[in-house]
């Protein structure tokens, strides 16, 4: 059933563009229908999946080599699931409501489906090479909704950027999927898991993943991408960007480190760069007038709070983190959807011209009121909940993590206070700077306009006040990651606790912060100029173009020796490391056979020779085909006649043709006097030459199974009904191969008949 519903998707999304003609904005009420349909079937399952009884399914793709298309949903999955189909349904209603009737919403609809196929894909997949495919496919989708507006610039520049960043974090990852599934036997992600493999290739391995995660989750320094996503329509950032594909990398790890947070760089290198994170992210954030950009970058400060607790790998971390997971799903995703309206009805999102919108949209900002709250941590809502259990789950594993990381979360939360409260004041309550001009005019928006938002603020709400509603959710995600402990029941009171007194704190630190924005964004206004993360990102990029077209000027400047040598050390180089690393000679084999050997390799050895040191490109053709038809002999030497023919008749057609083509061509080599270029030459040539030498020994003596030949020896007769081993190979078990060097052929004595015609034509009469 997965796989159909990951059809669907497929299917959807192809068709919408032919049903956007014909309906409008109604295409995403169609779109819709396929995340609703996996909504539907994970609520049907849901009893089974929380009471720790997984779905699989498997497609065998190719069974000879172990390559299926696996896919697992446990109780972690499943509440991926709620937030990557469920939140979708939300966005698609939302998107009906949003757009103006414009003739390439199929294109939109289409994308967006797409995508939230592929991040199902991600949650879902058991495979680490189906994962790595649906991981690639959220990228492109990415890309494709961030540049959906592809006339402007500034939506191509952004795409770009995260698609570069978000791919090259994702061959990282691929790589290290090898070395791990590699060392692991096996690229089943819950084998891996239930038996985590090590040494150093999986330390590597871990590192390469990490990285792919990191540039997909936004995490420093690689979290520039994020807020420059922020130029795609409202849909996309509530979306992707805030409740579903930035949180891959945190799913990753939050899979990964049970495992191998005992690794002895995991758990300070993940939870260090989710602290660093956090509180770049939350300073950022404090700076921005721009409502979507500051929602942004506060989305950046709470994806390092969830890497920091899923990836610590501990269990309270862990049940803390998946809690943060659901909630932060549910305001940030009404918040984006806020925004979205403000800027629709209002015309601006610019927190310098917004005044008064409380009254102008009192339900807008009710909704903007409870999901903000929520962020900053105030009861009685699920982000309050979720702070707890995090201040509570750091405070537990103090004595493994250190006193650091909660300090960290706690001058990260006292950051969401203080942005979330420039959020709403901005917004909606403060009085408008006249520098920024009159205030707009902001409409009414309609009820399916507003019921999206609603709802995710009423989830918000609703499982704040009873929280006991998600608990079942909650506990099983947690149990799927760690199997061996009994995650505690959720609730909204604990007692007056040490992480109570932490929030307490929080709130104090969050309001001092805000009534001291002015002297707050005087000290960034001082420390503005230093070198952000974009601007890395911009210089990396400069220096890659500029790199790449040196690089380009030498080695692609119209020169055939120069191509030549590329290929040829390319060809030596690299195989040759890997022979000089690992390989080696067990038993070398007899260099000759014969001494009619030695005599005709001796011919071919001279030819050769005499190929390079001939000044008459004549000459030189005579010397090659010399070396082809010595090659020849080898063959009737060795008692393959057939093969022997077949050289005879490429060298004798190569030879001809040669000569076709050198009548047209001076008779003798230019010959240029640069020394380093003839140096450059001759250690191409000696060090092709001993590489090829080598390696052709020791591809000898390398076998370490029977060789095929057995197997034609021994139904040749039986099965083909011939004698002649040879010929039974070239016309039934290779039939097709024989069929196409004789095309081959055919088509190179066309082809030199041809030549032949029309230099026939070409010649003067004569007398």
């Amino acid at each position: 059933m997965l796989l159909a519903l990951l059809a669907l998707h497929v299917a959807v999304a192809l068709a919408a563009p032919t049903v956007a003609g014909r309906a409008g904005r109604w295409v995403f009420a169609f779109c819709g229908l396929a995340p609703a349909a996996v909504v539907v079937w994970a609520s049907g399952r849901a009893g089974g999946i929380l009471a720790g009884r997984a779905v699989e399914e498997t497609l065998r793709w190719v069974p000879a080599l172990d390559l299926a298309v696996t896919l697992r949903v446990d109780g972690f999955s499943l509440l991926m699931i709620a937030l990557v189909s469920g939140v979708g349904v939300l966005i698609f209603a939302y998107s009906w409501s949003y757009f103006e009737p414009r003739p390439d919403l199929g294109r939109f609809a289409a994308a967006l489906t797409g995508f939230a196929g592929a991040m199902l894909g991600v949650v879902v997949a058991d495979n680490l090479f189906v994962l790595y495919v649906f991981w690639e496919l959220t990228s492109i989708t990415s890309y494709l909704l961030i540049g959906f507006e592809d006339d402007k610039e500034e939506a191509r520049g952004a795409a770009l950027q995260a698609l570069l960043v978000t791919v090259a974090g994702g061959l990282a990852m691929l790589a290290g999927f090898v070395l791990i599934g590699s060392a692991a036997g096996t690229y089943s992600l819950s084998q891996v898991l239930a038996e985590p493999p090590t040494g150093t290739a999986v330390g590597i391995g871990l590192l390469l993943v990490l990285l792919g995660a990191f540039t997909k989750s936004a995490q420093v320094p690689f979290h520039s991408w994020l807020p420059g996503a922020m130029v795609a329509p409202t849909p996309v950032s509530a979306y992707l960007h805030s409740a579903t594909m930035v949180k891959a990398g945190v799913y990753l790890v939050a899979r990964l480190a049970p495992a191998f947070g005992a690794v002895v760089f995991w758990r300070p290198l993940v939870v260090g760069v989710g602290v660093a994170t956090m509180l770049v992210g939350g300073w950022r954030a404090l700076r921005q007038f721009d409502l979507k950009l500051l929602l942004a970058f506060g989305t950046v400060s709470q994806l390092g709070f969830m890497m920091a607790l899923l990836g610590a790998g501990t269990p309270e971390a862990t049940f803390a983190g998946v809690v943060l997971l659901l909630a932060h799903g549910a305001f940030k995703c009404a918040l984006f959807l806020v925004v979205g309206i403000v800027d629709h009805e209002a015309g601006t999102r610019d927190l310098r011209r917004l005044s008064g919108l409380r009254h102008a949209l009192p339900i807008t900002f009710a909704v903007a009121v409870v999901a903000g709250a929520s962020m900053a941590g105030l009861p009685p809502l699920l982000g309050f909940v979720a702070k707890e259990l995090a201040y509570d789950g750091l405070l537990a594993d103090a004595h493994q993590l250190g006193l650091a990381p909660l300090a960290g979360a706690v001058a990260g939360s006292v950051l969401t206070f203080g942005y979330t409260a420039r959020f709403l004041w901005g917004g909606f309550a403060s009085p408008v700077d006249v520098r920024a001009g009159a205030p707009p005019h902001a409409h009414r928006p309609s009820a399916a306009f507003l019921a999206p938002a609603v709802t995710l603020a009423a989830v918000t709400v609703v499982l704040g006040a009873l929280p006991g509603l998600a608990d079942g959710l909650s506990a099983a995600a947690a149990t799927a990651l760690q199997e061996h402990h009994e995650p505690p029941h959720l609730a909204l009171w604990h007692g007056v606790t040490p992480a109570l007194w932490l929030s307490v704190l929080t709130v104090v630190a969050g309001v001092a912060l805000f009534a001291t924005r002015g002297r707050v964004e005087a000290l960034q206004e001082r420390v503005g100029g230093l070198p952000g993360a974009q601007e890395a990102y911009d210089r990396a990029v400069d220096g890659l173009q500029r790199l790449s077209e040196g690089l380009t000027g030498v080695v692609q400047n119209g020169s055939l020796p120069v191509y030549l040598a590329v290929i040829l050390l390319t060809a030596a180089v690299l195989p040759g490391g890997a022979v000089l690393l690992g390989g080696s000679l067990a038993s070398p084999p007899p260099l000759a056979e014969s001494w009619a050997q030695v005599v005709v390799t001796v011919g071919i050895l001279v030819a050769s020779v005499a190929t390079v040191m001939m000044r008459r490109r004549f000459a030189a053709v005579l010397m090659l085909g010399s070396v082809g038809y010595g090659v020849a002999l080898l063959f009737v030497l060795q008692g393959a006649p057939d093969l022997a023919l077949t050289q005879f008749l490429i060298e004798t057609l190569s030879v001809i043709l040669f000569v076709l083509v050198l009548r047209h061509l001076p008779d003798r080599f230019s010959h240029h006097r640069w020394r380093l270029g003839q140096a450059l030459r001759w250690v191409v040539a000696v060090g092709v030459g001993v590489f090829m030498f080598g390696f052709a020994l020791m591809a000898g003596t390398a076998r370490t199974r029977q060789p095929i030949s057995r197997y034609f020896l021994e139904n040749s007769l039986p099965e083909a009904g011939g004698h002649n081993v040879v010929n039974v190979i070239l016309v039934d078990f290779r039939g097709l191969d024989t069929l196409g060097e004789i095309t081959v052929l055919v088509v190179a004595a066309l082809g030199v008949a041809s030549l032949v015609r029309a230099s026939r034509r070409g010649e003067p009469a004569g007398p």
